[in-house]
């Protein structure tokens, strides 16, 4: 067993990189390291130069700040360094920086540096916290062999055996965690979560609460896990790592209502992740929130800029949430979005090579506005251009054109699209249950509704002037299906289903649409005249609301 391992390196022979573009800090650490004894020193100003000199040598030690240049932050540097294994179990990593904000603390412990120096640094802290990184590495060298190779087996029995060395202390806590880590990479979630109990039986530190919780959701033991649950939601050590794990919770018991706001909630706390963001832009299309989605495109284009993720669709994608939303509006509102959307639209098409990359893609955007502008026959010209083929197409793209295909009233080549994409994404481990029950959504409402939200309100109101009560809800009653968090069409649904209980009794299927409108309208607040005209139509039809914010944990 000897044999497997390979020895440290000796101390003058490790290799470090200093990212920061202050010269003072540069030279505040090299003197440190001279000290120590380590000269293999390179430096870099900017994330650029980092990344082609990671591209030549593979470093020990990386050191990087947060406010490395305008061109990339240092959290995205990091990410990427990480994402092309410049960055690996094997190497220490160092964040540094003058902020402090709790958004900045969460951001950067999510990428578990090995350490995060707080500036202006001094050389005698740099020597003190160098010289126990560096012990740490001697020490930890077998356990960090093990991680780099994927021997969790492996890397628990050497770090099971660090444990039973006393003179090893300070480095006990490490040790324990990444014994969890790994019993959780493992599956084995019982061992775990005796692991963790016995842990805590012992100390008390914020990961091992976070740890035991995430054992005990993943044994489906969610009773047990609610008091804690209340408990580490009000630390702001612990507060997103628990949205996280709820939300995934939720997710695997396809309650994607209550995991959309447990991930909204991670979001806010740790903003910079890109992939949260994601999962929140398809939680927030699965839910039907439009605005929300729109929010969280924003945020994915804002963060991602400069980033490993950034790319072209990412403004496109903002694009399409904020058609998206302007086909639920009517009246100013969907004006001041038709406005809204032209801009953004040009400022996009006046960059650089943006017509030429994404020209297919702005097409069906065109075809998409002039359908919303009522120019259905113009619309109709373009994409009867469009073969309802997602052959190299994204995800993204098809789901345009099919919602392209649907507003022309084209269903059949709709419908083709949604079972295309279907089959394409089918058997694909990488896919998220969450795209997937939303395509499953899709799929059913384009079969069965064959107009935009924004359509539907007019038809409705149309219709209730006409005194055609039973079309006007009908139309409603689709609107809110792909609404549901539209306050205007409850308040309308429950007007209609007052006119229609006056000739005769509900039916049980209006009574449920009746009281979902009505507890919407309990949330949030209303206008004095809205919240009149709500508690009559209620009282009116003579069915009684008990609103929760939000469903029990336990449910």
């Amino acid at each position: 067993m000897l044999e497997k391992f390979p020895s440290p390196p000796p101390v003058k022979d490790h290799s470090l990189l200093i990212i920061d573009n202050q010269s003072l800090v540069h030279d505040i650490i090299k003197a440190a390291l001279a000290e120590i004894g380590i000269t293999k020193v390179s430096s870099a100003m900017n994330s650029f130069h980092a990344l082609r000199l990671c591209e030549q040598t593979q470093f020990d030690f990386i050191l990087v700040a947060f406010n490395v240049s305008e061109d990339k932050d240092g959290f995205h540097l990091y990410e990427e360094l990480k994402h092309k294994q410049f960055v690996t179990a094997k190497t220490t990593v160092v964040f540094l920086s003058a902020e402090t904000s709790q958004e900045l603390v969460n951001c950067i412990l999510e990428l578990q540096p090995d350490d995060f120096w707080v500036k202006p640094l001094t050389r005698t802290r740099v020597e003190q916290r160098l010289g126990h990184l560096l012990n740490i590495r001697a020490k930890l060298n077998r356990v960090h062999h093990c991680l780099v190779e994927r021997d969790f087996s492996g890397a628990i029995y050497q770090a099971e055996r660090l444990l039973q060395d006393p003179s090893l202390a300070e480095y006990h806590p490490k040790l324990r965690r990444t014994i969890g880590n790994c019993l959780f990479q493992l599956f084995q979630y019982e061992e775990a979560e005796r692991y963790f109990i016995k842990l805590l039986g012992e100390q008390d530190h914020a990961w091992m609460h976070v740890g035991l919780v995430r054992a005990k959701l993943k044994l489906g033991k969610i009773e047990q896990a609610a008091t804690m649950i209340d408990n580490l939601l009000l630390r702001s050590d612990t507060r997103f790592q628990v949205y996280d794990l709820m939300a995934q919770y939720y997710i695997e018991r396809e309650r994607f209502d209550l995991a959309y706001e447990q991930m909204k909630q991670a979001s806010l706390l740790a903003p910079r992740n890109i992939n949260r963001n994601k999962k929140v832009w398809d939680l927030a299309r699965l839910n039907r929130d439009k605005e929300g989605q729109l929010i969280a495109v924003r945020n994915m284009a804002k963060y991602a800029k400069n980033s490993i993720h950034d790319s072209p669709e990412l403004q496109l994608n903002v694009v399409r949430a904020t058609l998206d939303l302007a086909t639920t509006q009517s009246g100013e509102a969907s004006r001041k979005t038709m406005q809204k959307l032209e801009t953004e639209l040009q400022d996009i098409k006046q960059q650089k090579g943006m017509l030429t990359q994404l020209g297919p893609q702005f097409t069906i955007i065109e075809a998409r506005m002039r359908c919303l502008k009522n120019d259905k026959q113009g619309a109709e010209a373009i994409m009867k251009q469009q073969k309802p083929s997602i052959a190299n197409l994204s995800m993204e793209d098809s789901l345009d054109k099919m919602k392209a295909f649907h507003e022309m009233g084209m269903k059949e080549q709709c419908l083709k699209m949604l079972d295309s994409l279907r089959k394409q994404i089918e058997g694909d481990t990488f896919t998220s249950q969450v795209v997937d029950e939303y395509l499953k959504q899709e799929s059913i409402e384009r079969k069965e509704i064959n107009f935009t939200t924004k359509e539907l309100k007019s038809m409705a109101a149309t219709n209730y002037k006409e005194n055609r009560m039973i079309p006007a809800y009908n139309n409603l009653k689709q609107a809110f299906t792909l609404a549901p968090a539209d306050k205007q069409i409850a308040l309308s649904l429950l007007k209609v289903l007052v006119q229609l209980n006056l000739k005769e009794p509900l039916s049980l299927e209006q009574l449920e649409y009746a009281k979902n409108a009505a507890t919407l309208l309990m949330e949030g607040n209303l206008p004095a005249a809205q919240v009149v005209k709500r508690d009559d139509y209620i009282e009116a039809i003579g069915i009684s609301v008990e609103w929760e914010k939000s469903k029990a944990i336990a449910s």
